[in-house]
């Protein structure tokens, strides 16, 4: 077994571009060296997840529509960081966007590949600790609501599935173990 690149790329075409993302159509060679295709979506943005939590390990959620998923959603608060920006940076902005809180600790606690078979994005997730309340600041696609629960009824909300966001799930389960709840 190898871990080294088996594929072929014969072609590559950008098949479909906006500001968030890039969709190529590939002609590849398989690692079974047969011709195919494969499709990548690159998004123009790292993902960026954060677990803020309070002195008593209460977690912040935010919920909204998701219009990709027809359906409401209770998450951690996430955004988009542009490739060239320190993730931290991204990390700090949006978490004051949706929820009004800064912290004045930080810590990393994962690199992750959101969905590693369709897109090559790369997501960074990050505990916030030590936490003070200004005004929320969201965008003009978010309509956010704010709910605070323990860490380790998220835990719940993730194992019944009520909590499905990819970045969401991780997060609360690493800071989970991490608090050893």
């Amino acid at each position: 077994m190898t871990t080294d690149n088996n594929w072929e790329t014969l072609t590559d075409k950008v098949v479909y571009e906006n500001p968030w993302l890039k969709l190529h159509h590939r002609d590849v060679i398989n690692p079974a060296g047969k011709e195919g295709i494969y499709g990548l979506v690159s998004f123009k943005n790292k993902a960026i997840g954060i677990i803020p939590l309070d002195k008593d390990n209460n977690l912040y959620l935010v919920g909204q529509f998701r219009y990709t998923l027809n359906e409401y959603s209770w998450e951690i608060p996430e955004g988009g960081g542009p490739l060239g920006e320190e993730p931290l940076d991204a990390a700090k902005r949006e978490l004051k966007e949706e929820t009004g809180l800064v912290a004045d600790k930080w810590t990393k606690i994962a690199r992750i590949h959101t969905s590693n078979s369709a897109t090559d994005e790369e997501g960074f997730l990050y505990i916030a600790e030590e936490l003070n309340q200004y005004e929320q600041e969201p965008e003009d696609t978010e309509e956010l609501a704010v709910k605070v629960v323990p860490l380790a009824k998220a835990v719940d909300m993730v194992m019944r599935s009520e909590i499905t966001d990819a970045l969401s799930v991780c997060g609360i389960m690493m800071a989970a173990r991490i608090k050893g709840i």
